[in-house]
């Protein structure tokens, strides 16, 4: 499955659009993980436990999108996009969407 930013793909034609996929998770920080990485922020330094969580949320949430358009026999997501907001203290929601599409041979 091509999974793509941009409008287009290059060198393929798009011959059908299949409309709107997407992808959600929500995730929450743990108590342990708050109270390490809060002595890091004082400190200084990137909160690695923290962007571990969010990147395997942005892996999760984009497994899911492409689940979605394989339900509909896409061959490709053009125009994916990633959203994050905050559910509750704590815990966020990332959220990512595309357009399916089949190419030409």
């Amino acid at each position: 499955m091509l999974v793509t930013t941009t409008e287009t793909i290059a060198g393929r034609e798009i011959t059908e659009t299949l409309g709107t996929v997407r992808g959600n998770t929500i995730r929450a920080r743990n108590v342990g993980r708050d109270i390490t990485q809060g002595l890091r922020n004082i400190v200084g330094g990137e909160l690695k436990s923290y962007t571990g969580l969010m990147t395997d949320a942005r892996d999760e949430a984009t497994e899911r999108m492409i689940a979605e358009a394989e339900a509909v026999d896409a061959d490709a997501i053009v125009g994916v996009r990633y959203v994050t907001s905050e559910v509750t203290q704590g815990a966020a929601e990332i959220l990512t969407y595309g357009t399916a599409v089949e190419l030409a041979d």
